[in-house]
C-alpha cells in the first residue's frame, strides 16, 4: 500500500516520541500498544463505544487529557490486515472539514488499532434510530447541515483528491457529529482509489444493504456513482426519519424508496417528513432535498448527478434543481439479497462507528450471479479493470 505502513510502530515504540507527517501535511501519532490500553481501562466494557465484524471501539482518554476513539481489530488475518492498510492510506491522502481524519494509530506484531478524534455527538444513527432518538436534538437546520456537509466531503473524494476515492460505505453510522453537529464522513476500510481515465471497477460487494447501488449489490460494479446513490438514501433517512429496510407485519421488508415513491410521485412532500420535526421545515429546502434523494437513487447510475451537482442543488444554486424530479425508481432488491438483511427494531448505536451486525451489512459476500444489463443492451460502460 505504498509508505503508508513502512513506519508503523510496535508495541516497543515509547509513548507519545513518534510522530509520522503525512502527504497532506497531517502529523500523525505512533501510539504504544501500552498507551493506548491505559487510555481505555484496558479496553474494558465501559468505554466500549461499539462492536462488528471488525471487531470494537472504545473511548478513551490519553494522559496529556486528549478524548479518542479507538478501533481494535478482532482478529489479524489478511483480510483485517487489508482493510487496515487501506484505512491508514486512503486517509494518508485526505484532509478535509468533513471526513475524518487518522489521529494516530498502533501496528504492533499481533495488533492493529487505529486511534481518531472522539465525536461527543456519536454519529447520524444515534439520533436517527438510536439512543437519542427521542430527543429530537436534530431540527431542520442541523439536518440540512449534516446533509450538505456529509456532501461536500464526498465531492472532495471523488473530485479534489488524486486518484479520486470511492468510499463505499456511506450510511447513517458512518457519519458522524462533533460538538457543533459539524458531520464527518468515516470509516475508510472499505474504499477504493480509482486510477486516473477509470469510470468505474468491479468488485466482490461489501457494504449495507438498503444502501447499496443497484449495480452494485447484484453485479460488483463499483464507481462514484454508488456513493451518490448510497447518499441519496442518507438523505431520504435524514429527512424521513425512517431506515433503509424496515421490518413490516408478518416479516415483510420494504425499502425507504418504495414507501417514498408514491408520495413523490404525487407531490406529498410535507407527508415524507420526520414526524419529530413537528412540521418545523422550510419547504423550499425540503423540496430541494427531496429533488436531489430523488436524483440519486435512479437506477441507471449514468442518470444521477456527480457530487458537485448535488451539493450544487441542495445549495439552490444549479438550474437542474429547479426541475422537480417527481418519478422515483424505487429498487426492489433481489429476494436473496433482501433474505440477507439483518435490520430490526433494536439496532444498537455504535457511538458513531460502523456497526456491521446491523442494519444488513454483510463484507466480501459473493453475490449470486444475475443478469447483467451492462452485458445484454445498448449502453456501454467503460471496460473492466
Amino acid at each position: 500500500m505504498g509508505s503508508a505502513l513502512s513506519c508503523c510502530g510496535s508495541e516497543k515504540v515509547e509513548e507519545g516520541t513518534t510522530t509520522i507527517t503525512a502527504a497532506n501535511n497531517t502529523t500523525w501519532r505512533i501510539f504504544s500498544y501500552k498507551e493506548l490500553h491505559t487510555a481505555t481501562s484496558g479496553f474494558s466494557e465501559e468505554n466500549k463505544l461499539g462492536e462488528g465484524g471488525f471487531g470494537s471501539v472504545y473511548w478513551g482518554k490519553t494522559s496529556d487529557g486528549l478524548q479518542i476513539a479507538v478501533k481494535k481489530l478482532k482478529a489479524m488475518n489478511s483480510k483485517a490486515e487489508m482493510e487496515f492498510a487501506v484505512e491508514v492510506e486512503v486517509l494518508g491522502r485526505v484532509r478535509h472539514k468533513n471526513l475524518l481524519g487518522l489521529r494516530g494509530y498502533c501496528a504492533g506484531t499481533d495488533q492493529r488499532l487505529i486511534v481518531y478524534d472522539y465525536m461527543p455527538n456519536l454519529s447520524l444513527l444515534s439520533h436517527l434510530h438510536g439512543q437519542f432518538a427521542g430527543e429530537t436534538q436534530l431540527d431542520w437546520k442541523k439536518r440540512m447541515k449534516i446533509a450538505i456537509g456529509s456532501a461536500e466531503g464526498l465531492l472532495y473524494l471523488h473530485h479534489e483528491v488524486t486518484p479520486h476515492i470511492i468510499h463505499r460505505d456511506i450510511k447513517a453510522s458512518n457519519v458522524l457529529l462533533d460538538s457543533n453537529f459539524e458531520p464527518l464522513v468515516a470509516d475508510f476500510g472499505f474504499a477504493k482509489l480509482i486510477p486516473e481515465g477509470v469510470s468505474h471497477m468491479t468488485t466482490r460487494v461489501k457494504g449495507t444493504l438498503g444502501y447499496l447501488a443497484p449495480e452494485y449489490a447484484m453485479w460488483g460494479k463499483v464507481s462514484e456513482s454508488c456513493d451518490v446513490y448510497s447518499f441519496g438514501i442518507l438523505l431520504l433517512e435524514l429527512l424521513t426519519g425512517r431506515k433503509p429496510i424496515e421490518k413490516l407485519p408478518g416479516g415483510l421488508k420494504r425499502t425507504v424508496t418504495e414507501w417514498a415513491e408514491p408520495l413523490i410521485t404525487q407531490g406529498k412532500f410535507k407527508e415524507l417528513v420526520d414526524p419529530k420535526l413537528r412540521a418545523n421545515f422550510d419547504e423550499n429546502q425540503l423540496k430541494q432535498a427531496i429533488n436531489v434523494a430523488a436524483l440519486c437513487v435512479q437506477s441507471e447510475p449514468e442518470k444521477r448527478p456527480n457530487m458537485k451537482e448535488v451539493v450544487n442543488i441542495l445549495k439552490g444554486y444549479d438550474p437542474r434543481g429547479k426541475v422537480m424530479q417527481t418519478r422515483i425508481e424505487s429498487v426492489k432488491y433481489k429476494a436473496e439479497l433482501i433474505d440477507l438483511d439483518q435490520a430490526s427494531d433494536d439496532d444498537d448505536d455504535n457511538g458513531g462507528v460502523p456497526d456491521e451486525s446491523g442494519l444488513g451489512v454483510f463484507e466480501a459476500m459473493e453475490v449470486p450471479k444475475m443478469r447483467d444489463p451492462y452485458k445484454h443492451g445498448d449502453r456501454k460502460m467503460s471496460k473492466h479493470v
